[in-house]
């Protein structure tokens, strides 16, 4: 049974940082990409960032120098970090494997809201 479990999630000022985790079971996780998903108030969906088994990272243009994805496959977790996070980043965000084609395994999804 695959699970994944997202942590890290609460509420930070413009401008602060926050740093998601994902711990993972019942896969291989060295051999699988991994992904974060966010779905904001009212929107679809959408991939935020995502890392492959070698570790090719690839980022969503609105976060790209601002969020950082990154795994350690000894503790089966990929984690990412989010700095000079907005108001626009407010969502849930979702652990996710694969990410391509599509995500077939979705985590219970983290709170992250943004606001003074």
């Amino acid at each position: 049974q695959v699970q994944l479990v997202e942590s890290g999630g609460g509420l930070v000022q413009p401008g602060g940082s926050l740093r998601l985790s994902c711990a993972a079971s019942g896969i291989i996780f060295s051999a699988n990409g991994m992904g974060w998903y966010r779905q904001g108030p009212g929107k679809q969906p959408e991939l935020v960032a995502d890392i492959s088994s070698t570790g090719v990272t690839n980022y969503q243009n609105s976060v790209k120098g601002r969020f950082t994805i990154s795994r350690d496959n000894a503790k089966k977790t990929v984690y990412l970090q989010m700095d000079s996070l907005k108001p626009e980043d407010t969502a849930v965000y979702y652990c996710v494997t694969p990410v391509r084609p599509r995500p077939r395994y979705w985590g219970q999804g983290t709170q992250v809201t943004v606001s003074s």
